[in-house]
Protein backbone atom coordinates (compact mmCIF):
# COMPACT_ATOMS: atom_id res chain seq x y z
CA UNK A 1 0.00 0.00 0.00
CA UNK A 2 1.29 3.41 -0.90
CA UNK A 3 -1.66 5.71 -0.54
CA UNK A 4 0.53 8.77 -0.49
CA UNK A 5 2.08 8.23 -3.91
CA UNK A 6 -1.07 7.51 -5.91
CA UNK A 7 0.38 8.96 -9.12
CA UNK A 8 4.04 8.59 -8.21
CA UNK A 9 5.32 8.21 -11.75
CA UNK A 10 3.82 11.50 -12.87
CA UNK A 11 5.51 13.85 -10.42
CA UNK A 12 9.10 14.96 -9.83
CA UNK A 13 8.86 14.39 -6.08
CA UNK A 14 8.84 11.09 -4.27
CA UNK A 15 5.31 11.63 -2.99
CA UNK A 16 2.22 12.66 -4.91
CA UNK A 17 0.93 14.83 -2.11
CA UNK A 18 0.72 18.57 -1.62
CA UNK A 19 0.70 20.56 1.62
CA UNK A 20 -0.63 23.91 2.79
CA UNK A 21 0.94 26.89 4.58
CA UNK A 22 -0.10 30.39 5.57
CA UNK A 23 1.61 33.39 3.98
CA UNK A 24 3.34 34.08 7.32
CA UNK A 25 4.70 30.51 7.43
CA UNK A 26 5.80 30.74 3.82
CA UNK A 27 7.78 33.92 4.47
CA UNK A 28 9.09 33.34 8.00
CA UNK A 29 9.22 29.62 8.80
CA UNK A 30 12.72 28.32 9.43
CA UNK A 31 11.38 24.79 8.95
CA UNK A 32 10.58 25.19 5.26
CA UNK A 33 14.05 24.94 3.66
CA UNK A 34 14.67 21.31 2.78
CA UNK A 35 11.52 20.12 4.54
CA UNK A 36 9.85 18.82 1.37
CA UNK A 37 11.25 17.17 -1.77
CA UNK A 38 11.90 19.54 -4.65
CA UNK A 39 8.86 20.31 -6.75
CA UNK A 40 6.25 19.52 -4.09
CA UNK A 41 3.14 21.67 -4.40
CA UNK A 42 2.91 24.07 -1.46
CA UNK A 43 -0.46 25.82 -1.26
CA UNK A 44 -0.52 29.33 0.18
CA UNK A 45 -3.75 30.34 1.87
CA UNK A 46 -5.58 33.63 1.42
CA UNK A 47 -7.95 34.58 4.24
CA UNK A 48 -8.29 38.17 3.13
CA UNK A 49 -5.99 39.78 5.70
CA UNK A 50 -2.74 39.82 3.70
CA UNK A 51 -1.72 42.40 1.13
CA UNK A 52 -0.97 41.55 -2.47
CA UNK A 53 2.70 42.24 -1.77
CA UNK A 54 2.70 39.76 1.14
CA UNK A 55 1.01 37.04 -0.91
CA UNK A 56 3.47 37.49 -3.77
CA UNK A 57 6.42 37.47 -1.35
CA UNK A 58 5.12 34.23 0.17
CA UNK A 59 4.88 32.58 -3.25
CA UNK A 60 8.33 33.88 -4.20
CA UNK A 61 9.97 32.30 -1.14
CA UNK A 62 8.24 28.97 -1.74
CA UNK A 63 9.44 29.06 -5.34
CA UNK A 64 12.98 30.04 -4.38
CA UNK A 65 13.15 27.09 -1.97
CA UNK A 66 12.56 24.77 -4.91
CA UNK A 67 8.89 23.97 -4.32
CA UNK A 68 5.88 24.65 -6.53
CA UNK A 69 3.90 27.56 -5.08
CA UNK A 70 0.12 27.25 -5.39
CA UNK A 71 -1.45 30.51 -4.17
CA UNK A 72 -5.14 30.60 -3.31
CA UNK A 73 -7.38 33.04 -5.12
CA UNK A 74 -10.46 33.43 -2.89
CA UNK A 75 -13.04 34.82 -5.29
CA UNK A 76 -15.40 36.57 -2.88
CA UNK A 77 -12.44 38.15 -1.09
CA UNK A 78 -11.11 39.79 -4.27
CA UNK A 79 -11.86 43.44 -4.93
CA UNK A 80 -11.66 44.54 -8.59
CA UNK A 81 -10.81 43.05 -11.97
CA UNK A 82 -7.74 45.24 -12.23
CA UNK A 83 -6.54 44.14 -8.77
CA UNK A 84 -7.04 40.51 -9.73
CA UNK A 85 -5.08 40.98 -12.95
CA UNK A 86 -2.29 42.74 -11.07
CA UNK A 87 -2.05 39.83 -8.62
CA UNK A 88 -2.01 37.16 -11.33
CA UNK A 89 0.60 39.11 -13.30
CA UNK A 90 2.82 39.61 -10.24
CA UNK A 91 2.48 35.99 -9.14
CA UNK A 92 3.59 34.65 -12.51
CA UNK A 93 6.25 37.25 -13.33
CA UNK A 94 7.79 37.77 -9.88
CA UNK A 95 7.18 34.47 -8.05
CA UNK A 96 7.29 31.85 -10.79
CA UNK A 97 3.71 30.77 -10.21
CA UNK A 98 2.12 28.46 -12.79
CA UNK A 99 -0.31 26.58 -10.54
CA UNK A 100 -3.18 28.24 -8.63
CA UNK A 101 -6.21 27.25 -6.57
CA UNK A 102 -9.37 29.28 -7.23
CA UNK A 103 -12.04 28.96 -4.53
CA UNK A 104 -15.19 30.76 -3.49
CA UNK A 105 -13.75 32.29 -0.35
CA UNK A 106 -16.40 31.51 2.23
CA UNK A 107 -17.81 35.01 2.68
CA UNK A 108 -21.60 35.48 2.82
CA UNK A 109 -21.19 38.89 1.20
CA UNK A 110 -18.60 39.41 -1.52
CA UNK A 111 -15.92 42.02 -0.88
CA UNK A 112 -15.72 43.29 -4.44
CA UNK A 113 -16.68 42.49 -8.02
CA UNK A 114 -16.64 38.69 -7.84
CA UNK A 115 -19.28 36.42 -6.34
CA UNK A 116 -18.01 33.06 -7.59
CA UNK A 117 -15.07 31.05 -8.88
CA UNK A 118 -16.68 31.00 -12.30
CA UNK A 119 -16.61 34.80 -12.57
CA UNK A 120 -12.91 34.84 -11.71
CA UNK A 121 -12.08 32.14 -14.24
CA UNK A 122 -14.11 33.90 -16.94
CA UNK A 123 -11.78 36.90 -16.81
CA UNK A 124 -9.23 34.84 -18.74
CA UNK A 125 -6.35 36.28 -16.71
CA UNK A 126 -4.88 32.88 -15.79
CA UNK A 127 -4.60 31.86 -19.44
CA UNK A 128 -3.33 35.33 -20.37
CA UNK A 129 -0.41 35.11 -17.94
CA UNK A 130 0.54 31.51 -18.61
CA UNK A 131 -0.91 29.61 -15.64
CA UNK A 132 -0.77 25.94 -16.60
CA UNK A 133 -2.62 24.25 -13.70
CA UNK A 134 -5.79 25.41 -11.96
CA UNK A 135 -7.41 23.81 -8.95
CA UNK A 136 -11.07 24.36 -8.07
CA UNK A 137 -12.86 23.43 -4.87
CA UNK A 138 -14.53 20.08 -4.19
CA UNK A 139 -16.87 19.25 -1.32
CA UNK A 140 -17.23 15.53 -0.51
CA UNK A 141 -19.49 16.39 2.42
CA UNK A 142 -21.24 19.37 0.88
CA UNK A 143 -20.66 23.04 1.57
CA UNK A 144 -22.27 25.25 4.22
CA UNK A 145 -22.24 28.09 1.68
CA UNK A 146 -23.59 26.40 -1.46
CA UNK A 147 -26.73 24.32 -2.07
CA UNK A 148 -26.25 20.81 -3.59
CA UNK A 149 -27.94 21.83 -6.85
CA UNK A 150 -25.62 24.82 -7.19
CA UNK A 151 -22.59 22.60 -6.50
CA UNK A 152 -23.68 20.23 -9.28
CA UNK A 153 -24.20 23.12 -11.69
CA UNK A 154 -20.79 24.56 -10.82
CA UNK A 155 -19.12 21.17 -11.38
CA UNK A 156 -20.62 20.91 -14.87
CA UNK A 157 -19.54 24.47 -15.67
CA UNK A 158 -15.96 23.87 -14.49
CA UNK A 159 -15.66 20.70 -16.57
CA UNK A 160 -16.89 22.61 -19.62
CA UNK A 161 -14.59 25.55 -18.93
CA UNK A 162 -11.61 23.22 -18.60
CA UNK A 163 -12.21 22.11 -22.19
CA UNK A 164 -11.75 25.67 -23.49
CA UNK A 165 -8.91 26.73 -21.20
CA UNK A 166 -5.22 26.30 -21.96
CA UNK A 167 -4.67 25.12 -18.37
CA UNK A 168 -5.11 21.67 -16.87
CA UNK A 169 -7.82 21.62 -14.21
CA UNK A 170 -8.18 19.53 -11.06
CA UNK A 171 -10.41 19.44 -7.98
CA UNK A 172 -8.96 20.01 -4.49
CA UNK A 173 -11.17 19.14 -1.53
CA UNK A 174 -11.70 20.10 2.07
CA UNK A 175 -10.27 17.59 4.53
CA UNK A 176 -12.23 14.53 5.64
CA UNK A 177 -11.72 11.85 8.26
CA UNK A 178 -13.62 8.94 6.67
CA UNK A 179 -13.27 7.29 3.27
CA UNK A 180 -16.93 6.34 2.80
CA UNK A 181 -18.23 9.88 2.09
CA UNK A 182 -15.28 10.49 -0.25
CA UNK A 183 -15.89 7.29 -2.22
CA UNK A 184 -19.63 7.93 -2.49
CA UNK A 185 -18.97 11.49 -3.62
CA UNK A 186 -16.40 10.39 -6.22
CA UNK A 187 -18.82 7.86 -7.67
CA UNK A 188 -21.57 10.48 -7.79
CA UNK A 189 -19.19 12.90 -9.48
CA UNK A 190 -18.33 10.28 -12.09
CA UNK A 191 -22.01 9.64 -12.72
CA UNK A 192 -22.52 13.38 -13.17
CA UNK A 193 -19.79 13.46 -15.82
CA UNK A 194 -16.81 14.78 -13.90
CA UNK A 195 -13.53 14.38 -15.80
CA UNK A 196 -11.27 16.43 -13.54
CA UNK A 197 -8.74 14.56 -11.36
CA UNK A 198 -9.37 14.85 -7.63
CA UNK A 199 -6.88 15.84 -4.92
CA UNK A 200 -8.34 14.66 -1.60
CA UNK A 201 -7.78 16.69 1.56
CA UNK A 202 -6.33 14.73 4.46
CA UNK A 203 -5.68 16.03 8.00
CA UNK A 204 -2.08 15.73 9.11
CA UNK A 205 -0.97 14.69 12.58
CA UNK A 206 -2.75 16.73 15.24
CA UNK A 207 -4.54 16.38 18.53
CA UNK A 208 -8.21 15.58 18.15
CA UNK A 209 -8.97 18.85 19.95
CA UNK A 210 -7.11 20.72 17.19
CA UNK A 211 -9.00 18.84 14.51
CA UNK A 212 -12.38 19.54 16.11
CA UNK A 213 -11.68 23.28 16.24
CA UNK A 214 -10.49 23.34 12.65
CA UNK A 215 -13.42 21.21 11.46
CA UNK A 216 -15.89 23.59 13.08
CA UNK A 217 -14.25 26.51 11.31
CA UNK A 218 -14.38 24.69 7.95
CA UNK A 219 -17.98 23.53 8.28
CA UNK A 220 -17.09 19.86 7.86
CA UNK A 221 -20.20 17.75 8.43
CA UNK A 222 -20.39 13.96 8.78
CA UNK A 223 -16.68 13.62 9.49
CA UNK A 224 -17.04 16.15 12.29
CA UNK A 225 -19.78 14.03 13.88
CA UNK A 226 -17.67 10.90 13.40
CA UNK A 227 -14.70 12.54 15.11
CA UNK A 228 -16.81 13.77 18.02
CA UNK A 229 -18.18 10.27 18.59
CA UNK A 230 -14.60 9.02 18.93
CA UNK A 231 -13.78 11.55 21.63
CA UNK A 232 -15.42 9.66 24.51
CA UNK A 233 -13.75 11.64 27.25
CA UNK A 234 -11.49 14.61 27.84
CA UNK A 235 -8.37 12.46 27.72
CA UNK A 236 -9.29 11.26 24.24
CA UNK A 237 -9.50 14.87 23.09
CA UNK A 238 -5.77 15.18 23.66
CA UNK A 239 -4.70 12.01 21.87
CA UNK A 240 -2.87 12.22 18.54
CA UNK A 241 -4.82 11.70 15.35
CA UNK A 242 -3.23 9.94 12.38
CA UNK A 243 -5.19 9.46 9.14
CA UNK A 244 -4.03 5.85 8.73
CA UNK A 245 -7.43 4.20 8.27
CA UNK A 246 -8.52 6.90 5.83
CA UNK A 247 -5.39 6.44 3.69
CA UNK A 248 -5.66 2.66 3.81
CA UNK A 249 -9.31 2.71 2.73
CA UNK A 250 -8.58 5.18 -0.08
CA UNK A 251 -5.61 3.11 -1.28
CA UNK A 252 -7.81 0.02 -1.47
CA UNK A 253 -10.45 1.96 -3.36
CA UNK A 254 -7.81 3.26 -5.78
CA UNK A 255 -6.40 -0.24 -6.30
CA UNK A 256 -9.74 -2.00 -6.79
CA UNK A 257 -11.77 0.53 -8.80
CA UNK A 258 -10.27 1.42 -12.20
CA UNK A 259 -12.66 4.37 -12.44
CA UNK A 260 -11.49 5.96 -9.19
CA UNK A 261 -11.08 9.68 -9.78
CA UNK A 262 -8.63 10.31 -6.93
CA UNK A 263 -5.21 11.30 -8.23
CA UNK A 264 -3.45 12.87 -5.24
CA UNK A 265 -3.61 13.74 -1.57
CA UNK A 266 -3.50 17.24 -0.12
CA UNK A 267 -2.20 17.41 3.44
CA UNK A 268 -3.60 19.94 5.89
CA UNK A 269 -0.75 20.20 8.46
CA UNK A 270 -3.01 20.96 11.40
CA UNK A 271 -0.49 19.75 13.95
CA UNK A 272 2.52 21.47 12.38
CA UNK A 273 4.53 21.29 9.18
CA UNK A 274 7.42 19.17 10.46
CA UNK A 275 5.28 16.46 12.06
CA UNK A 276 2.92 16.22 9.10
CA UNK A 277 5.79 16.07 6.62
CA UNK A 278 7.72 13.46 8.62
CA UNK A 279 4.69 11.21 8.97
CA UNK A 280 3.81 11.54 5.28
CA UNK A 281 7.34 10.65 4.16
CA UNK A 282 7.44 7.67 6.49
CA UNK A 283 4.30 6.33 4.84
CA UNK A 284 5.66 7.08 1.35
CA UNK A 285 8.87 5.19 2.21
CA UNK A 286 6.96 2.15 3.46
CA UNK A 287 7.93 2.60 7.13
CA UNK A 288 4.64 1.35 8.55
CA UNK A 289 2.92 -1.84 9.65
CA UNK A 290 -0.73 -2.67 8.92
CA UNK A 291 -2.50 -3.78 12.07
CA UNK A 292 -3.80 -7.37 12.46
CA UNK A 293 -7.40 -6.35 11.70
CA UNK A 294 -6.32 -4.65 8.47
CA UNK A 295 -8.23 -1.48 9.30
CA UNK A 296 -5.29 0.84 9.91
CA UNK A 297 -1.53 1.02 10.21
CA UNK A 298 1.18 2.33 12.48
CA UNK A 299 4.24 4.25 11.31
CA UNK A 300 7.37 2.49 12.52
CA UNK A 301 9.67 5.47 12.11
CA UNK A 302 9.99 7.79 15.11
CA UNK A 303 8.13 11.05 14.54
CA UNK A 304 9.31 13.97 16.69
Amino acid sequence: MNAVSMDKGKTPDRIAASIEVSPKQAIESADLPGLFPKGVRVYITDIGSDSNETLVAAARRVHDLGYTPVPHFASRRLTTRSALEDRVKAMTAEAGVHDVLVIGGGLEKQAGEFSSTMEVLETGFFDKYGVTDIGVAGHPEGSPDIAPAALAEALAWKNAFAERSDASFYIATQFCFEAAPIIAWDKAMQAAGNRLPIHIGVPGLATIKTLINHAKACGVGPSMRFLTRQARNVAKLMTVNAPDKLLLDLARYKALDPDCGIARLHIYPLGGLKRSAAWTYAVADGDFEINPKGNGFKVTREID
